[in-house]
């Protein structure tokens, strides 16, 4: 006597089982592109909320991607390609050193110690008047003399006031594309 079991959607468990590494794949790579995107804007709101004598040349500069990296991670990123982004996020000179910052572990900037001298023919604003750094007049330029400026961090600010939301937007997407297998 031989039995027999039958089961019933063997194939199409299979092929669910099958297509899980993809649909994940595909979660993880939205989400993070979503979480991208909201560090971008909060890094944004933090630049446009404290720009005073601003072209706006960095609110405008900041870009996202998401990739998949040498070890097959799927990696989000926000940066600019503006000098300002990082002179603004961690100060320069000993004014930059001395002011309060949070830094990522591992991230250890150096500061150039001396004075610095900027043409003010290259600037569009008084110094001075704004900034109170002194001007001086070398062989009949002026310059404006300066020892740097305080850090003003807006984009490691921003991904830490993302964080606690990552979670939930990961499950979201990954809940919504199994919703999706058929």
């Amino acid at each position: 006597m031989t039995l027999g079991v039958e089961i019933k959607g063997l194939d199409r468990l299979k092929r669910k089982i099958n297509a899980m590494p993809k649909i994940l794949n595909d979660a993880v790579n939205d989400a993070t592109y979503e979480i991208t995107e909201l560090v971008r804007s909060a890094a944004e709101l933090r630049i446009a909320s404290s720009m005073k004598f601003s072209s706006g040349e960095l609110l405008g500069s900041l870009k996202t991607e998401v990739v998949e990296n040498a070890e097959g991670k799927i990696v989000g990123r926000v940066w600019s390609d503006k000098a300002q982004a990082i002179y603004r996020e961690f100060g320069t000179g000993p004014n930059g050193q001395a002011s309060s910052k949070d830094l990522p572990e591992g991230v250890n900037p150096v500061y150039t110690q001396t004075r610095w001298f900027i043409p003010a023919e290259e600037v569009g604003i008084d110094l001075n008047e704004i900034y109170g750094m002194p001007k001086i007049t070398i062989q009949g330029k002026e310059f404006y003399i300066t020892s740097g400026q305080p850090a003003r961090p807006f984009l490691y600010p921003s991904l830490k006031e993302i964080l606690p939301q990552m979670p939930e937007i990961y499950k979201e997407h990954v809940q919504k594309k199994l919703r999706e297998l058929k």
